[in-house]
């Protein structure tokens, strides 16, 4: 009888893999398409295919055993925070976001998530939110020692949190009540800017609000062990277009400045430690996102073994002082046009954040950017949870991305990317001191400016905005959703991946309500179907992205068309023998404009579109060419 081996060798039959054979194969393709010659040498044909996240961190073609981490799951370097014996796989807190202004409505909408799936509330309060006098009525019938309520506030986030204590108590549930009073004052300072931080938060300086946010952390640490005091919001960054690495430099500064200010309130450096929770954005850059999840972990287990904790860092002792991390789908990728589409973004950034061992995760509903979301949104985010929970069985895993070559690695790079970012925050006197300088908006900004060069350039693809829009989609309706009041100085800006698209999409669409009829492009094809069909189906694809309507048919038809731009779309070979004359009849026929899908130079012929081009850029001249209005 044959025994079967220990191990299972699933590449056995096969020779074994080798770097520079590898190397020579993808030399052969890069060969073809210009990017290395035959004197290339092999060690920097990967370094050809290495490309950088927005804010630097490189992203490899390969990734081999070499670049596996070392450690256990839940232990030394933290990546992730449940034991390797399998201790805590009871899944993570499903928390539902809530922000409608009446209280009647919020509670219901509550109720409804708590009893169909979701097993915390988030729950913001004040401009953007029902009022804070409005707690006991939004809370009344929420069992608070059974789901923990986890506040936003922004400045009245002192109220706020003495209304909740004040609730707890009065339900004689101050053991056992759980949840987090939301205390960020650095996170508002994020949101608000250095001048109007005092109008915004009530509190005379950063200072005081430090000062009052380390009292409600002793008072929850003396009181109310179940309750946290303080969340370290790092969505502040993401939405303004900051990069992870930047988001988790950011974050990491104050959650360091917390623990100064709290441990200078008389608490001890583990009460200090047990009284953060993290806020991080996951996007559907899954990858990515996992390793800022990891990398988060990482990192905070770095500042704890700096700050001595209790028993050597990763050894399975200070376990107050291991990342609490609430993961909440980015609000940046949402789009409010194809807003359906927003349920599959959001579906793989909760998949990430799973992965990445998130405690707490919030999917935001699809309808986020259209207004407030109505009881089908909210249904649908929490289901997307349960799906992964129950039906994937994700989080029976003890470590789903430990082990992969490329998680592993990419966490790894992140984690240094980010202390750099956290090092030079620190040099520059501390997360309040580079906020307040613009040392944190320069570097985000920059971030942002290269991640929307991309967005224009479909480099970033956001499919039903960028790329296969539907002009004939009608939106759902919903009420609108309040805004907070920015101070006028301003903050970290918010934006939005899809916004420069959209404003194109709005301005074609404003054209086509007030005039009947929607600006048009003439889509000229040359030969035979066969030959025209790519380039005209790509140069669809790029008008209709900016709300403008395309018609294809021969040269000759433009006349006909109703049309005053054309693009010209056939092959190179046909291009070469017909274009010129082609343009030509286009504008006997009354073009202004002549555009060609490809490249090269012809008479009559004024730019060109193609894979890679400015495509904000391109439909902003097409939109002005056409007499649109801005």
């Amino acid at each position: 009888m044959t025994v079967p081996p220990e191990e299972l060798e699933l590449a056995a039959a096969f020779p074994p893999a080798e770097r520079d054979r590898w190397r020579e194969m993808v030399k052969g393709v890069l060969r073809k398409s210009g990017a290395a010659d035959e004197d290339t040498p092999l060690e920097e044909i990967e370094g050809l295919l290495t490309r950088d996240s927005h804010d630097g961190v490189p992203v490899a073609a390969l990734y081999t055993r070499d670049d596996s981490a070392p450690g256990r799951p839940g232990l030394a370097p933290r990546l992730r925070r449940v034991r390797p014996e399998g201790e805590g796989l009871a899944g993570w807190d499903v928390r539902q976001r809530h922000a409608h202004p009446d209280p009647a409505v919020t509670r219901e909408a509550i109720l409804a998530d708590l009893e169909n799936g979701a097993t915390s509330v988030w729950l913001e309060l004040g401009e953007t939110g029902p009022p804070v006098a409005a707690m006991a009525e939004v809370l009344r019938g929420v069992h608070l020692d059974l789901a923990p309520v986890v506040l936003d506030a922004g400045g009245r986030t002192r109220e706020a949190a003495e209304a909740l204590l004040a609730l707890v108590t009065e339900r004689g549930q101050a053991a056992e009540a759980a949840g987090n009073l939301g205390a960020d004052p650095l996170g508002l300072l994020a949101r608000t800017g250095a001048e109007g931080f005092a109008q915004a938060s009530g509190e005379p300086s950063v200072e005081a609000a430090l000062a009052t946010a380390a009292a409600l952390a002793v008072r929850c640490a003396r009181e109310f062990p179940g309750i946290r005091a303080v969340t370290v919001d790092a969505t502040p960054f993401h939405d303004a277009g900051g990069g992870d690495a930047e988001e988790l430099g950011g974050a990491i500064a104050a959650g360091v400045a917390y623990l100064r200010a709290l441990t200078a309130a008389g608490l001890s450096l583990d009460e200090a430690f047990g009284q953060l929770e993290f806020r991080l954005a996951v996007n559907a850059d899954q990858f990515m996102s996992i390793a800022k999840l990891r990398a988060a972990r990482r990192l905070w287990a770095r500042v704890a073994e700096v700050c001595d904790s209790a028993g050597p860092a990763g050894e399975g002792t200070g376990e107050t002082r291991v990342a609490l991390l609430h993961a909440v789908t980015s609000a940046a990728m949402m789009t409010r046009r194809d807003p359906w589409v927003n349920m599959l973004r959001t579906t793989v950034a909760a998949f990430a954040a799973g992965v990445g061992g998130a405690d707490a995760v919030t999917v935001q509903p699809f309808d986020l950017r259209i207004g407030l979301p109505d009881g089908f949104a909210r249904r649908i985010a929490r289901n997307t949870q349960t799906l992964l929970l129950e039906e994937s069985s994700l989080a029976r895993v003890v470590d789903p991305a430990g082990g992969s070559w490329y998680v592993e690695r990419l966490t790894e790079e992140l984690a240094r990317a980010a202390w750099d970012r956290f090092t030079e925050i620190e040099r520059a006197g501390g997360a309040a001191a580079a906020l307040e300088s613009g040392l944190v908006a320069r570097r985000i900004a920059a971030t942002w400016e290269r991640r929307r060069r991309d967005i224009a350039r479909r480099g970033a693809p956001l499919t039903g905005v960028s790329e296969y829009p539907n002009l004939a989609e009608r939106l759902p309706e919903r009420p609108a959703a309040p805004e907070a009041p920015r101070p006028a100085a301003g903050g970290l800006p918010v934006v939005r991946y899809a916004q420069d698209f959209e404003a194109l999409r709005d301005r074609a669409d404003a054209h086509a309500e007030a005039t009947g009829a929607r600006p048009k492009v003439y889509l000229a094809t040359l030969g035979p179907v066969a030959v025209h069909t790519a380039r005209a189906s790509f140069a669809a694809n790029l008008f209709q992205a900016g709300g403008i309507e395309t018609v294809a048919g021969e040269p000759g038809g433009f006349a006909t068309s109703g049309a005053a731009v054309a693009c010209l779309c056939s092959s190179d070979r046909l291009y070469g023998e017909q274009a010129e004359e082609a343009a030509r009849t286009l504008r006997e026929a009354g073009a202004v404009k002549v555009w060609l899908a490809g490249k090269g130079t012809y008479e009559g012929v004024d730019a060109h579109v193609y894979a890679g081009c400015d495509a904000v850029a391109v439909l902003e001249t097409t939109l002005d060419d056409l007499g649109v209005n801005r």
